[in-house]
């Protein structure tokens, strides 16, 4: 093989042991922020911050601005 393809192939292996480490810290991280959310929204009442507010619509699967206090606690049950 040439010296590009070498090169190209290296690069490819070290993506795959990059990805593979990452999502151990990813997972870590997301279960983190997790805790911590449901802390937030535990302590509080509607409006959140626009933080709480991103966390809540991926959760709920609802654009942020459709959200209610009913959705909030039909996720805490």
């Amino acid at each position: 093989m040439g010296q590009r393809r070498d090169y190209l192939d290296g690069r490819q292996i070290k993506a795959i042991a990059v990805r593979q480490a990452n999502s151990v810290l990813k997972a870590r991280e997301r279960l983190r922020r997790d805790k911590k959310m449901l802390e937030i929204i535990k302590q509080g009442k509607m409006p959140y911050t626009p933080g709480v507010m991103s966390w809540l619509s991926d959760k709920l699967g609802k654009k942020a601005s459709s959200i209610t206090q009913k959705d909030i606690k039909q996720l805490f049950s």
